[in-house]
């Protein structure tokens, strides 16, 4: 059985307790205990959430954790003493720890992140990285392994990282039930942007939307103007204009970057070849993708098979 120790502290993000369901329900999955949890903090007792209610938690002691995370907050705020200490003490004996959001600044602060390439919420990462010159911090990231240190973006990416550990443990089948169970989309890998083209694009119509929902399911399929006109029951004059009003984008280029965001998802999964994942995000040839790929990026589509999370 694998102890989970989470780490809080006055004001740390509630959303972060969401982690716990994940290691309950792989319990009922895997039908046997697999997983306790117990919530940790410097003096015990009630501490309270950035929601305004107290969690009550176990003082730190000398038990041992398989894994110890600590939950971010809405702002950084200096990690005490007794937490630095614990985490410098306890991380030796500890199989992996990790943070969520701006928990990676207590992890900086106790030494555990030095030489590794980490993560954490975009508002944060730039601040993280001008402290901590000798991380490496990828803010366009979900979550991030290397080695025994596992980092994830903020708010809901804790979600996606408890799912990580879960898959580590007991393999793709479980979690894909775990997934199914919480209601959410099978954990979305770590190399996924923390930013979304959908978001980016944020239409102010049905029509618009509609129109992209349907482009981002059928990205192998041509996708021209006159297509995705008819698909909102507009005319191509109307739909090209409106598109770009409402986005400020051109249909063509709004399609690009919907491909170029899938093509990335599947090259850093490592399943699939580039020819491969130039087919099925509807690039049609390696060069094409690669032509893309420079633009978004500044770097070809094999700069993303390489640096795997």
């Amino acid at each position: 059985m694998q102890n989970i120790g989470l780490i809080l502290y006055p004001g740390f993000q509630v959303l972060g307790l969401s982690m716990s369901a994940t290691f309950e329900v792989a319990n009922m999955m895997a039908e046997r205990e697999v997983y306790t949890v117990t919530l940790l903090s410097e003096q015990g007792g009630l501490v309270q959430s950035s929601a305004g209610f107290g969690v009550d938690t176990k003082a730190f002691d000398q038990r041992r954790f398989d894994t110890l995370l600590i939950l971010g907050d809405n702002v950084v705020r200096p990690a005490s003493p007794g937490l630095i200490q614990y985490m410098r003490d306890s991380s030796p004996l500890t199989r992996r720890v990790g943070s969520i959001c701006t928990g990676s600044a207590a992890l900086a602060e106790a030494g555990l992140l030095s030489g590794r390439r980490v993560t954490t919420h975009w508002a944060h990462a730039q601040d993280l990285q001008r402290l901590y010159p000798d991380i490496t911090v990828d803010e366009d990231r979900i979550f991030i392994n290397d080695g025994p240190v596992w980092t994830a973006a903020g708010m809901s990416a804790c979600i996606d990282l408890a799912l990580a550990l879960v898959e580590s443990d007991l393999g793709s089948d479980i979690t894909r039930l775990v997934s199914r169970q919480l209601v959410v989309y099978h954990r979305r890998a770590g190399g996924q942007s923390q930013f979304s083209v959908m978001q980016e694009l944020d239409p102010k119509t049905d029509r618009i939307q509609t129109a992209l929902t349907y482009a981002r399911h059928h990205l192998k399929t041509e996708l021209s103007v006159d297509q995705l006109a008819y698909v909102a029951n507009l005319s191509p004059r109307q739909f090209s204009r409106i598109f770009t009003a409402q986005t400020g984008k051109s249909p063509a280029k709004a399609v690009e970057q919907l491909r170029v965001e899938a093509a990335r998802l599947m090259m850093e999964s490592g399943h699939q070849s580039i020819d491969v994942v130039a087919t099925e995000s509807g690039f049609g040839d390696r060069e094409r993708m690669r032509r893309a790929f420079t633009r978004a990026f500044g770097q070809p589509p094999s700069y993303f098979a390489k640096t795997q999370s």
